[in-house]
């Protein structure tokens, strides 16, 4: 399967998640993306460094994005805490979870309508997958 099928099959099809990325471990490019989900270089390249610290000893990036949020595809999020293996984020009633594998970082958005738990238990359950898979 291509990497842009899991983000359309494995995420958005599940109608848990309304848009979807993947993007390497290193933060250095994108493999698949929803084509309405343009997330920076910039942004993934913080997002990169926040999930590699996430659940270790070393967390000060993770203090200074609950302390001053993250921009995902230039929207800021107030970072709510760790959900399940990631970290979650929310704008009013919409939110990010991010996730990693091996070799690869798992970003989700859900709408106003979604629900945090179900947009981190699929991006969880393909990132399961993926690590059963050496990515």
């Amino acid at each position: 399967m291509s990497w842009q099928a899991y983000v359309d099959t494995s995420l958005v099809a599940t109608g848990h998640v309304q848009k979807a990325c993947i993007a390497s471990i290193a933060g250095d490019s994108i493999w698949a993306t929803s084509s309405d989900f343009a997330i920076s270089a910039d942004e993934l390249k913080t997002i990169a460094k926040l999930i590699k610290e996430y659940g270790t000893d070393s967390t000060p990036t993770i203090d200074h994005a609950q302390a001053e949020g993250i921009y995902v595809a230039g929207v800021r999020y107030v970072v709510a805490g760790g959900v399940e293996r990631g970290i979650y984020a929310r704008k009013e009633k919409s939110g990010i979870y991010i996730t990693k594998s091996k070799q690869a970082i798992l970003i989700v958005w859900h709408g106003d309508n979604g629900v945090a738990g179900n947009a981190s238990s699929v991006t969880v359950k393909l990132a399961d997958y993926l690590i059963t898979s050496g990515y």
